[in-house]
């Protein structure tokens, strides 16, 4: 997948591309033959996981790979809560959860069409296909917004985050599509990211630390070691969530560690900037003030 570098001020020269960065899941949705497969950034696949998803991707043309973002609509705003209960349901939960919690695509590229990789081509024309592929469809699968005119983006970026858009993705109009290289960027509108706690380390009552999903990437992480009057709220609030298996996630300077997990009910505030290669500082949870 083609990822995104952090820039610190709107980028506005000449041929460039903007596009509202959404709070969700990187997916890749796959239509070939009578298959579609839905797969998430870490490369798990996702498609049980996505029937509503999966039954209007049967509508794309056969050949077609769309790059994209999978949100979740609550009250007007996205929901990256509610999109990783929609990716962490399993097959028996997950047609109940489509109902309740509809899932939309945020498609922004395409990286095949009619069978032919379009990887190669200029993003202006990748954009035209893209909208033209999806144009008839509608919702939930939709091309995200797109402007060339860098006072539309700062009003983009000013009044979105009301919408729970994080901020913007800046792509150069002349630029092929390159799997692996931050060849875009991306300008978020606050220094802080939302994650949803998948588990913890230590005591359910005094966590020594936090297992999360952060937005765009579907691999757990290991917070830092919370701070002694973190441990305590955050064992208060997983006291009602039941336990399940254990597993293993990377943790900076140690390597993988072993955690338990717990349904994805707790939304925690993080430091921006935090990747799965980096440490992940949890600053509050999210129903404090």
């Amino acid at each position: 997948m083609a990822l995104a570098e952090a820039v610190g001020t709107l980028p506005r020269e000449a041929g460039l591309a903007y596009e509202p960065k959404f709070d969700g899941h990187r997916m890749v949705i796959f239509r070939l033959g009578d298959t579609v497969v839905l797969q998430a950034r870490s490369g798990r696949i996702v498609t049980s996981a996505f029937p509503d998803l999966a039954a209007a991707a049967r509508a794309l043309p056969d050949g077609t790979v769309l790059d994209g973002e999978v949100v979740v609509w609550t009250g007007g705003r996205t929901d990256f809560a509610a999109v990783q209960t929609r990716a962490a349901a399993t097959p028996g939960r997950a047609p109940g959860l489509a109902r309740r919690l509809p899932a939309s695509y945020a498609a922004f590229d395409v990286l095949a069409a009619d069978g032919t990789d379009l990887r190669p081509v200029r993003y202006a024309a990748r954009r035209e296909r893209l909208v033209g592929l999806l144009g008839e469809l509608g919702p939930p699968l939709q091309a995200v917004p797109m402007t060339t005119d860098p006072e539309t983006a700062a009003t983009w970026y000013e009044t979105l985050p009301a919408t729970g858009v994080e901020g913007l993705v800046v792509k150069r109009l002349d630029q092929p599509y390159r799997a692996g290289s931050r060849a875009w960027r991306k300008l978020r509108h606050t220094d802080t990211r939302d994650a949803v706690v998948v588990g913890f380390t230590g005591a359910r009552t005094r966590p020594t630390a936090l297992v999360l999903v952060l937005p765009d990437d579907d691999t757990p992480v290991v917070s830092s070691p919370l701070p002694r009057p973190l441990r305590a709220r955050a064992g208060a609030a997983l006291g009602a969530a039941a336990p399940g298996a254990e597993a293993t996630a990377m943790a900076p300077g140690l390597g993988e560690v072993v955690y338990r997990s717990v349904p994805p009910v707790l939304t925690v505030e993080v430091a921006a900037g935090t990747t799965r290669h980096a440490v992940t500082t949890v600053l509050r949870l999210k129903d404090e003030a």
